[in-house]
């Protein structure tokens, strides 16, 4: 007997590890609601227009997101109804497209709502009051233009973050490059603050470069940081 119940037990288990408090005839149903919720997802997307994922911006996320849970819960638990979340998927996509009537017709509006494009580099110098205001870490910022074939900030006229979160570069021509800080990996590990010959250096915090005359103390005339390496003028490779 007590082998009986303890295999019963096992069972129980087994059935609330899989199924949860569900019976298995709910797979069928879980079928049937993921096909049709995919169905009017699917719909709705189309809907909402044609943008690949770095294209968005994060109010457009926060929308693909909402429209992700919505359509998700109904998929998965019996006490969710399909019809609530179709009612939400409509009022979601509806105060969509009324948000993007009120962007095409006000840009204080569109502004509040995507934010706006920020420079991150200015001929070759780094915007640090700019580059504060966003999300991104200098190592981050780094790596993004070393994929862009850039191992120095004096090969960048402008470097602009878009509301998208993607980073338009725009570069000085092979003969504008001028010295910069390199970003190559381990470049920082030399910086110094005591210059003891005169010569071209960069500022390892915001990027500002010039000639220097040897100083027991660096002072960077823009960030007033006081470490430097020396600047290079290396051209970008095409």
């Amino acid at each position: 007997m007590s082998l009986f119940l303890s295999s019963m037990d096992s069972v129980a288990v087994s059935h609330s590890l899989l199924m949860g408090d569900e019976p298995w005839r709910f797979l069928l149903q879980i079928m049937l609601r993921a096909t049709i919720m995919f169905i009017v997802v699917v719909i709705f997307m189309r809907v909402l227009g044609k943008r690949g994922v770095m294209q968005l911006s994060v109010f457009e996320l926060v929308i693909l997101l909402v429209l992700g849970s919505a359509a998700g819960d109904p998929m998965l638990y019996s006490e969710v109804g399909i019809l609530p979340a179709i009612t939400v998927l409509l009022m979601v996509v509806s105060l969509y497209r009324l948000v993007i009537y009120f962007l095409a017709k006000n840009r204080k509006f569109e502004v509040f709502i995507k934010g706006r494009p920020q420079y991150l580099i200015r001929n070759g110098v780094i915007c640090i009051e700019d580059f504060k205001k966003e999300p991104l870490a200098f190592d981050e910022f780094y790596a993004e233009l070393r994929m862009q074939n850039v191992s120095q900030l004096g090969q960048v006229k402008y470097a602009v973050i878009e509301t998208s979160g993607e980073i338009s570069l725009f570069f000085f021509t092979a003969d504008e490059v001028r010295y910069g800080l390199s970003i190559m990996p381990r470049a920082f590990d030399s910086k110094f603050s005591k210059i003891e010959t005169s010569g071209h250096y960069a500022c390892t915090y915001c990027g500002y470069t010039g000639i220097t005359e040897p100083v027991e103390t660096f002072t960077c005339p823009a960030c007033k940081q006081h470490y430097c390496i020396r600047a290079t003028n290396e051209q970008r490779a095409n």
